[in-house]
């Protein structure tokens, strides 16, 4: 499969732009709902949180380029552990082992992750990778493509034949595109994605460059990830917000797609930069994965597909509020 990764052969661009009458609309009921969303308690709160955020970020961002890109338990000794990993273990050992991967936006690295890799490891989880890829990358498919070649390093290596896949911003695109349409749901469990331009961003307008094209409403790489799937079997939990001042509007950061298992989650108050710190959000991905569908198994022997029920919930409600990182 990886072979074939290397031959993803890149679509001429001949998306159009939105009409510009139609795109000064969007802006503007875009602009009022962000307003709208901020000029609450809740919303403010989520503003001074994001700002707090982007500043611990860039003394991060380095950090992030360093290191080792690995979380993980050695075996299945639990002794050593505190409580919430240990238990977590004990219930199911699958899903404690199961391994996770996670991507960033868009000229950004794994320093992003650093509270929800944390949080995720203090309840129980053995195995966390962060990807980097180059900030230089200038397609989505291309990105996608090396995704697909972490995947399956993870795969051979821990003999789990589906793992979980995390992406923030462009990083949840990037995942969506290599599970939809290069055959990655054969290896990807649960894909979340936090604050991913399902459906566009007009902010993308504002910088005229290829990847950035890939991401404007209506763009040709996004009409191709609304076609047709056909069998896929990872189910997607989707997280946006009514503050996110990076995906324009908000809502395009919702998965809506008839053949996918889709359970979005709104959230009020919390900005783009926010969502993978957001304690809500930490709760929410590790119960997600704590709790494996009765025929989802992820190691061989066997693998099971997912059952496909559409429109039931899968996932208890996250709360639609924002809080400060735990």
């Amino acid at each position: 499969m990886t072979a074939a990764y290397g031959a993803v052969r890149l679509p001429r661009r001949t998306a159009s732009a939105p009409e510009p009458a139609g795109r000064r609309t969007g802006l503007c009921s875009a602009a009022t709902d962000l307003a709208r969303a901020l000029l609450t308690p809740t919303g403010l709160a989520g503003a001074a949180l994001e700002a707090t955020w982007m500043g611990l970020h860039l003394g991060l961002y380095p950090l992030g380029l360093l290191g080792s890109a690995t979380d993980r338990r050695q075996g299945y000794r639990l002794s050593h552990l505190p409580p919430t990993q240990r238990g977590l273990a004990i219930q199911d050992v699958e899903a404690a082992e199961t391994p996770i991967l996670l991507v960033h936006g868009m000229v950004d690295n794994r320093s992003i992750f650093t509270v929800l890799r944390r949080g995720l490891v203090r309840r129980g989880f053995g195995r966390i990778e962060t990807m980097n890829y180059s900030i230089l990358t200038g397609d989505v498919r291309v990105a996608a493509a090396r995704l697909g070649q972490e995947v399956e390093r993870i795969v051979e290596e821990t003999g789990y034949e589906r793992i979980h896949v995390i992406g923030h911003s462009m990083g949840g695109l990037i995942a969506r595109y290599y599970v939809t349409r290069l055959g990655g749901d054969e290896h990807v469990h649960t894909l979340v994605t936090l604050g991913t331009p399902h459906a566009g961003s007009y902010l993308a307008l504002g910088w005229n460059a290829g990847l950035t094209r890939q991401l404007r409403p209506g763009s040709a790489l996004l009409r191709e990830l609304e076609q047709p799937v056909a069998h896929c079997g990872t189910r997607f939990v989707v997280y946006w917000s009514d503050l996110d001042q990076v995906v324009i509007p908000q809502r395009n950061a919702a998965l809506h797609h008839d053949d996918l298992n889709v359970h979005n989650i709104e959230l009020h108050g919390v900005g783009h930069m926010s969502l993978p710190v957001t304690p809500a959000v930490v709760r929410g991905i590790s119960h997600a994965l704590a709790h494996l569908d009765s025929s989802g198994a992820t190691v061989t022997p066997p693998v099971a597909e997912i059952p496909r029920r559409r429109g039931a919930s899968l996932f208890p409600e996250a709360p639609s509020t924002a809080a400060s990182p735990s």
